[in-house]
């Protein structure tokens, strides 16, 4: 799969088993599924082209539908898993032009269900008391791993 020198999901998919094997949730023909660092959105995921790709235009029509079909399936399995009010599906690449999904299931219980997730990460990231609070998975890290994986599995 080509990949970019510079980039850090290309460098993440490629070590994805020995470096971050932790987080990695599923691997997908043409993705990969990592649980994502904010799990205040509890089974927040992050699914990534296995292919250093920017826009879904540069891609053929049946690869992305692949991908979609993938984002779908990881989706579907955190809704199963945590049962939210609602999904979010972001799709970005500002920051890191790599095609990647954020995957942010968002609860009754959150007091900012109706802004984007970002509002208050970006508050999260300035203070260390907020940010650790928010990394962490109340059912435990591995246990959501555990729990998404079996839900794939079915």
């Amino acid at each position: 799969m080509p990949t970019e020198p510079a980039c850090p999901l290309c460098e993440k998919i490629k070590n994805a088993k020995l470096n971050h094997a932790d987080e990695l949730v599923w691997e997908f023909k043409e993705s990969i599924a990592f649980l994502g660092p904010w799990q205040y959105y509890d089974g927040y995921c992050i699914v990534t082209a296995r292919r250093h790709v920017t826009e879904l235009f540069d891609l053929t029509p049946d690869l992305r539908h692949t991908l979609m079909d993938e984002v779908n399936t990881m989706a579907k399995a955190i809704h199963a898993v945590v049962k939210p009010r609602k999904m979010n599906y972001e799709f970005l690449g500002n920051q890191v032009p790599h095609m990647h999904w954020h995957l942010f299931p968002r609860q009754t219980s959150d007091p900012h269900h109706l802004q984007a997730a970002w509002l208050d990460i970006a508050e999260a990231e300035r203070d260390p008391k907020k940010k650790q609070q928010w990394q962490h998975c109340p059912r435990g890290r591995s246990a959501m791993v555990i729990a998404l994986q079996h839900q794939l599995q079915q």
